[in-house]
């Protein structure tokens, strides 16, 4: 039960971050993916060592596939992922006055394959900083992890909106950030780029086991 509070609590934290940074904001600013990225890496160093730290239903999905994720875990780590999502977004829309961001356009097969490479990067350093044997008892993987949805972000934000996640990108449907009928771009790009990474980092490292 304690992990998946952890998960429900890291993924509140990072998807009340999507919205308080970005709702209201200028568009043009900088410093989002930053702050966003940053939330992440702390709740990675908070939870990991109880949860896995994965706050991302298409993480737990990879790490699983990988090996470290038990069967019977995966979906209640997905429920407390979405719960944690849907609280986030209840406290911004409150905090934020109801405010309502207008949903962009996005065209399907560049959104669909941005958020396919993105997750795919997110996964596959999960997988390698958070799960290899050869990097196991290491300092650096919150900060790994909350870099990469940086870089990602600036890379690939303006083409999907840089979700990268299936909790996230439910957070920012019901805040209305992304319109609910693309919400089906992100939830299939996002769990084949963590069931991809998960294979490829299998490909990769036959002997971790």
């Amino acid at each position: 039960m304690k992990k998946y509070l952890v998960e429900f609590i890291g993924t509140f934290f990072l998807v009340l971050a999507v919205g308080m940074n970005v709702i209201g904001c200028d568009p043009h600013n900088f410093l989002p993916p930053i702050a966003i990225g940053a939330t992440l890496m702390v709740m990675v160093y908070a939870g990991g060592h109880i949860s896995g730290g994965h706050y991302n239903p298409a993480v737990t999905l990879a790490v699983w596939l990988r090996g470290r994720c038990a069967t019977a875990d995966v979906i209640p780590y997905w429920i407390a992922q979405i719960l944690g999502a849907l609280a986030a977004s209840g406290v911004t829309l409150f905090l934020k006055g109801n405010s309502t961001a207008t949903p962009g356009d996005l065209s399907p097969v560049p959104a669909l394959v941005a958020e396919l490479v993105g997750t795919f990067a997110l996964a596959y350093v999960v997988l390698n900083v958070a799960t290899a044997k050869n990097t196991a008892g290491n300092s650096f993987y919150g900060l790994a992890i909350g870099f990469t949805v940086v870089v990602m972000a600036f890379a690939l934000g303006g083409v999907s909106g840089g979700a990268f996640n299936p909790a996230v990108a439910t957070g920012i449907t019901v805040m209305k950030i992304a319109k609910v009928s693309n919400l089906w771009i992100y939830l299939a790009g996002n769990f084949a780029g963590g069931a991809l990474a998960a294979l490829t980092f299998k490909f990769i490292n036959p002997e971790d086991k």
